[in-house]
This record gives C-alpha cells, sequence and structure tokens, in this order.
C-alpha cells in the first residue's frame, strides 16, 4: 500500500484537527500518551483533568480514532528502511469478543517492518501481509517464520508466483525475536479489555505500533536531529 502524497496527507490532517474544536497541544498529548501508555480512557481524563483541561474519556477515544491513523500514515513516509533480514509471526487480538490475528514483522535488528491486523489466520490473510510488507520495504532475502502451514503456503506461493529470490527459513529459535517484540503491543492493548469493533482496533493499533517504531528509532529526522520519542510523535502532525 503506497503511502498519501505529503499535501494530501497535510489536507486530511487540517480537516481532522479542524473538527474537533480543542487545542492541539491537548489533543496531541492525550492521543500520544493513549498510544504509548498502559493506560485506559478513565485514567486519561483523570490525568488530563489535572492540567485543568475538563475533556471526557469519550472524546479522546474519539481523537485517538481520527488522529492516530493519519499520523500512521505520515510515519510509514518518514520511516526508516530496515534491514532485508525478515523474522514475522501473528499474535491475537481481541476484537468483539472474538480473537483476531495481528500479524507482524521485524527485521534482524528488532526494528518492525510491518503489521497488519486481519480477522482470519489463513494463507490469504498472509500472503496479503507479505505483499503490503514487501510493497513498504522492498524485496527481502530472508523470510524466517515459525511451523505454521499457512505462513510457509504464503510465501512459497508469493515465491513461485513473482519469481523472487526469498529464502525462507523455519525456526522457532530465530523467531523468538518478533514474539518478544509482540509483548510490547499486548501490553498496551490489555487495559484495553478488547477492541469493540474491527475498523477501530485496525486504528488505535496502527497508532500503538507507530509509536513503538518512534521509541525504536524508525523515524527518519530531518537532519539527523535527535529528539525525544515526544517530539518525534509530534512532528508527525506539522
Amino acid at each position: 500500500m503506497k503511502s498519501l502524497p505529503k499535501q494530501i496527507e497535510e489536507s486530511v490532517l487540517r480537516q481532522v484537527l479542524k473538527r474537533l474544536h480543542y487545542p492541539l497541544d491537548v489533543m496531541l498529548l492525550c492521543v500520544r500518551w493513549y498510544a504509548a501508555y498502559v493506560l485506559s480512557l478513565r485514567n486519561l481524563e483523570g490525568m488530563i483533568a489535572e492540567r485543568g483541561v475538563q475533556v471526557d474519556h469519550a472524546t479522546v477515544h474519539s481523537w485517538a480514532l481520527k488522529i492516530l491513523p493519519v499520523l500512521a500514515t505520515v510515519f510509514r513516509r518518514r520511516k526508516h528502511p530496515v534491514s532485508r533480514s525478515w523474522r514475522m509471526d501473528e499474535t491475537y487480538i481481541q476484537v468483539g469478543g472474538q480473537w483476531k490475528y495481528l500479524y507482524r514483522a521485524v527485521d534482524r535488528l528488532g526494528h518492525t517492518v510491518d503489521f497488519l491486523l486481519t480477522a482470519k489466520r489463513d494463507h490469504a490473510a498472509a500472503r496479503r501481509f507479505f505483499e503490503r510488507a514487501i510493497g513498504l520495504h522492498d524485496v527481502p532475502e530472508k523470510i524466517t517464520i515459525d511451523k505454521s502451514g499457512a505462513n510457509t503456503a504464503a510465501v512459497n506461493s508469493l515465491i513461485a508466483d513473482s519469481g523472487l529470490e526469498i529464502t525462507l527459513r523455519q525456526s522457532k529459535y530465530l523467531n523468538n525475536l518478533v514474539e518478544q517484540d509482540h509483548r510490547a503491543i499486548k501490553r498496551r492493548t490489555r487495559p484495553m479489555l478488547g477492541f469493540k469493533k474491527f475498523h477501530c482496533a485496525t486504528k488505535l493499533i496502527a497508532g500503538i505500533e507507530t509509536m513503538h517504531m518512534i521509541k525504536k528509532g524508525q523515524l527518519n529526522c530531518p537532519d539527523g536531529q535527535v529528539t525525544s520519542a515526544a517530539d518525534q510523535f509530534y512532528s508527525l502532525a506539522f
């Protein structure tokens, strides 16, 4: 999936912020806290009230749904390249009382390659994840997975259909890197007690993954500037 042109991204964000009728710094602070820390919406309502701002927790949730997907799209355009050795795995996310599947991959340094929330765990879902990741980062030299039949079939069919030269490895030990990385995402989603709707889960997970990547130093900052994770997050809005 290609990123939106910069002018369109900025226009979309301006339209979103224009409709929300709150100071930009307040909205971005709440949304960043929500994406970055193990906090419930009620926690955020109380924390921002201590700063003299009265905001209902449902309003914060609405901000997150509107702002985080746009910032995630901006981040994809400014993301550092990853190495060409990927570790891929899927984890479980509860949506509407049912388990859905979050496909994720990291490179050999632990940097996030890509992620995709899907309703099913099958060949088609895995294939879609790989095609999306390759569209963002180009073709990897190696892909390491566990012994999942669906993931194996997806990589093999991708190689067969496209003629790409990709080495497929099946190793539980080597895949520990991505399994450990799942924990940061699961730790953040746990206080949410499951998402109610699939489209909401997709938007919020995009924001959580974006903040996670920023913390890992994956945002390409102008002129090599070194700034805090908070400042990098805010820079996506300007």
